[in-house]
């Protein structure tokens, strides 16, 4: 499991606990990986639209400009736990020499 697979994993997890608009999913990804660019995350988002994992709508931003939000779809639930599934075996892996 690569970094963007992490990543990914981790903004489908956001996404998992509820529609997030672009700023609500940037500010932890990039809390946890720091050297991550902005971009890259929104390349991220854009990528997992267009294979159907996410969707996205425009919401009124609370006083500001319209927001675009983004949910996940049943594909992006599939491949939130296809993830998971290996997140579990590399951490597994690496558990069995030690490193915990």
């Amino acid at each position: 499991m690569l970094k963007k697979d992490l990543l990914e994993l981790c903004l489908l997890q956001l996404l998992a606990g509820g529609d997030k608009y672009g700023y609500e999913v940037l500010t932890p990804l990039r809390a946890a990986f720091p050297d991550t660019q902005e971009s890259a995350i929104y390349a991220l988002l854009r990528g997992l639209g267009k294979s159907g994992c996410t969707e996205w709508y425009m919401s009124p931003g609370g006083g500001g400009p319209d927001r675009k939000y983004y949910r996940l779809t049943a594909s992006g639930l599939a491949r939130l736990e296809e993830l998971r599934g290996q997140w579990r075996t590399m951490r597994d892996a690496i558990a069995s020499f030690g490193v915990v």
